[in-house]
């Protein structure tokens, strides 16, 4: 590929412990699939203001969202549950305002687990807290012993996933104990569990490439299904800053 898009890659926070300072990960797995599929990673530090945030975004091509723990739900409106495992505030806020940016600019974006989750938050939609006691017929979306747990996914006729994927349904890499109950206004259904879960989402505004999958298609070794939507997120992006635009806001 002559022009490699800058895919900007949000990081996780560890808090400090008795043996260990606070400090910034991620899993190999996002920038290597992205390096396979023709672009450079870019790592984005938890920055919590738009003055540091929006210089790193205004040179990126397209951002994955990267998944983690979990949302805290006192911020949403919701009461707390053991099931919870909450992330980092600083990365939270570091978070919301990242999906807040990418919103306003319309920055091509592939949300994974969390981080699906987190831009449809912000973007105005809700989420399951807990989805054994939320939804008690869905089927098993985790392995409550942390091991590899995949189930199918049905793609909607005429999206953008059911044209990467083709029609019909295929098994994804799941663990997530949180879900969408409400889809924000600017997305549409992608993809559905068989449960009726929403298990994906992509943009309606035909100016903007974001897709959100609960699954997570950068854990699988670069199986040639898993690695068809990062292709496709790579392709879109390629040339998004060289584009012309009317405005930029911030």
């Amino acid at each position: 590929m002559n022009n490699r898009p800058l895919i900007g890659i949000n990081m996780d926070l560890r808090a400090s412990v008795k043996s260990r300072t606070p400090h910034s990960l991620t899993p190999t797995g996002y920038y290597d699939a992205l390096l396979t599929a023709g672009a450079l990673p870019i790592m984005i530090p938890p920055f919590t203001r738009e003055s540091d945030m929006l210089p790193i975004l205004d040179r990126l091509d397209g951002v994955v969202l990267t998944g983690g723990d979990d949302l805290d739900p006192r911020k949403m409106g919701l009461a707390p549950h053991p099931s919870v495992n909450v992330m980092c505030e600083r990365r939270e806020l570091s978070d919301r305002l990242l999906c807040k940016l990418i919103q306003q600019e319309k920055v091509p974006t592939l949300g994974i687990g969390l981080g699906m989750q987190e831009l449809n938050v912000v973007a105005g939609g809700g989420l399951f807290v807990h989805l054994p006691e939320d939804l008690p017929k869905c089927i098993p979306h985790f392995d409550p012993h942390g091991g590899a747990h995949r189930h199918t996914v049905v793609m909607r006729p005429k999206t953008r996933l059911a044209e990467i994927y083709g029609p019909g349904e295929i098994r994804v890499s799941s663990y997530h104990h949180m879900g969408v109950r409400k889809l924000a206004q600017p997305f549409r259904i992608s993809a559905l569990a068989p449960d009726g879960l929403i298990e994906a989402y992509e943009g309606k505004d035909p100016s903007w490439w974001v897709v959100g999958v609960q699954w997570h298609p950068e854990n699988e070794g670069h199986i040639s299904l898993d690695m068809q939507l990062i292709e496709a997120f790579v392709e879109a992006s390629v040339g998004f800053r060289s584009a012309p635009t009317l405005s930029r806001v911030g």
